[in-house]
Parts: structure tokens; sequence; C-alpha cells
């Protein structure tokens, strides 16, 4: 545990930030889901539609500090290339 005052106060604000980052990765990861699962139902406009709002999400992330740049393009590149190949 924490014997410090600074050190109690920094497991507040880590408390806090973790808190924020966790909503933050779940909102994300409701975005990918919506695209992910309008690829498997067919439908090529609604796929294209989902990943379109789920780009933003993707690299706010990385703008956050909640995912690494590279992750996050390589996410929306992946299912770009899902939905690009779709019939």
């Amino acid at each position: 545990m924490a014997n410090t005052r600074s050190a109690k106060k920094m497991v507040r604000k880590i408390e806090r930030r973790t808190e924020v980052n966790k909503a933050r990765r779940s909102r994300v990861r409701t975005f990918v889901r919506q695209v992910e699962e309008a690829i498997a139902s067919g439908d090529k406009t609604a796929a294209a539609d989902a990943l379109k709002a789920a780009q933003p999400e993707l690299m706010r992330a990385v703008t956050k500090g909640v995912m690494h740049k590279n992750t996050s393009a390589r996410k929306v590149s992946r299912l770009a290339a899902r939905v690009k190949s779709m019939a």
C-alpha cells in the first residue's frame, strides 16, 4: 500500500484515469463490433457506414493514449479490407 501523501494521491489519480480509459476502450470495442456485425450480416452499405463511424473512434483512442497508433491503424486497415472484399 502507498505510504507517502504523494503516493496516495497518485493511487487516486490512477484510479480515476483507469475508469476513463476503460470507458474509452469499451466505446472503441463497441464501434468495432458494430462493423463486424454488419460484415457478418452481409450488408455492404451498413458495413461501410459502420466503418466510417468506427475509424474516428479508433484514431481518437490514439490521441487519448488508450491505444497505440499502429494498433489503431492496423485495426482500421483490416476492417476496411474486410468491408472492401464483401460481394
